[in-house]
């Protein structure tokens, strides 16, 4: 496919709308899969550290 323009590029012969939308909830799905695991593992050392801190001071 060739495109006159970026402007043509962008619009993608009036179906942009939709493919950007969906390169946009693409990158937002894959961004939420690396992001999720990693805060949920910080939260998870936190809590562990929390408890054997707990454990150790009785």
């Amino acid at each position: 496919m060739s495109f006159a323009s970026f402007s043509d590029f962008v619009a993608m012969g009036q179906h942009g709308l939709y493919v950007w939308s969906a390169y946009g909830i693409c990158l937002a799905v894959l961004a939420l899969n690396v992001a999720l695991p990693l805060t949920a593992r910080r939260r998870y050392l936190q809590q562990e550290a929390r408890r054997l801190r707990r454990e150790n001071s009785k």
